[in-house]
């Protein structure tokens, strides 16, 4: 593919500077045609939404999205009527049908020490999250009255067979669906439809059942377990965090969000930190683990994104730190090391 094309929305806080970082390191391996858009706060200051018409066509348009980060306490509001940065992920999508969010969680051997858990407990761990990103209850139907509020959490059979065949596909030797049968009607169907699956389709991939407070805590006493774990949006939502602490720092984690075609959306795991905005201390490295993302399921550059990986590696067996991970190097500093491995 000839200079591929790639959308870049750097968001709000910390976002412009860690893509930036990003696109240093994916010109060291590649030549890309870049277009910039607005999306999260920084759309609403200038627009009035979280997400124009403009940007949704330049990403309908482009090979993959990278993606910095959106939010921050400047547009925080209880008013049910006043945009959000938030609406404008949620907003891709949906438009995008981006139905599956992949987030690979496989802490670096130099950083074991780093996590908030024991090294013989998070030292075997490899796994693969992957979260319905387009049902449940962050599109279903909300309702807001003086004196109370409803949230609409709907599945259909459809939405649940696509992720359960991307997780099935994915998996090494396990799944583990999560769910909450016990109490949900939405989480018998998940259960229901994707036993069938399994049974109709992937027989020979293991197959086992866990209530989302069973998994979550199991991620924490015995992570290694899981090779991949399939769940509806809000349980993903939350787990999917919960095990990226695994690894010593939300900094470090990169996701991938896709559809049955068309472009992809990839980010970091973390948030904006409007806190450190401007101040170049970000931690780069989890927006250049998604660069990586980009490359390998959203332009096919297999070699390229298994080199950028191993940069990284590289980086941070030598001693690179950031401060979230005990360390003082500055986003630039990081970035330099990256492209020295490269």
């Amino acid at each position: 593919m000839a200079n591929p094309s790639i959308v870049l929305l750097p968001g709000d806080g910390i976002g412009p500077e860690i893509v930036a970082a990003s696109v240093r390191v994916l010109d060291a391996v590649g030549s890309f045609a870049y277009e910039e858009h607005q999306v999260g706060g920084c759309s609403i200051d200038a627009h009035g939404t979280a997400l124009t018409d403009e940007t949704i066509a330049a990403c309908r348009s482009a090979d993959a999205i990278l993606l910095g980060a959106v939010g921050g306490p400047k547009w925080d509001s209880t008013d049910p009527h006043a945009p959000r940065p938030e609406q404008g992920l949620l907003g891709l999508r949906g438009e995008l049908e981006l139905f599956a969010n992949l987030r690979p969680v496989r802490p670096f051997p130099s950083l074991l020490d780093a996590s908030p858990l024991r090294r013989e407990i998070v030292e075997r761990t490899d796994m693969l999250l992957v979260r319905e990103l387009t049902g449940g209850i962050y599109f279903g139907a909300k309702r807001r009255e003086p004196g109370w509020a409803t949230d609409e959490c709907r599945y259909t059979v459809e939405e649940v067979e696509r992720i359960a065949r991307l997780a099935f596909g994915a998996a090494r030797t396990r799944v583990t669906s999560v769910d909450k049968a016990n109490v949900l009607e939405t989480g018998r169907l998940w259960r229901e439809v994707v036993g069938r699956v399994h049974a109709e389709e992937f027989p020979g991939v293991e197959l086992e059942h866990q209530l989302v407070d069973s998994a979550a805590m199991k991620l924490l006493v015995e992570p290694g377990h899981f090779d991949v774990i399939v769940t509806e949006n809000l349980f993903g939502d939350i787990l999917s965090d919960e095990a990226a602490m695994l690894t010593g720092s939300l900094g470090m984690l990169p996701s991938a969000s896709l559809g049955d075609g068309g472009p992809g959306l990839f980010e970091p795991a973390h948030g904006s930190a409007p806190d450190i905005a401007g101040r170049g201390i970000a931690n780069p490295l989890a927006t250049i683990l998604s660069a990586a993302l980009l490359l390998r399921h959203g332009l096919e550059m297999e070699d390229e994104a298994g080199a950028i990986e191993a940069a990284v590696e590289a980086a941070l067996e030598r001693g690179l730190r950031t401060a979230d991970l005990g360390g003082s190097a500055d986003t630039a500093e990081a970035t330099r090391a990256v492209l020295a491995g490269l």
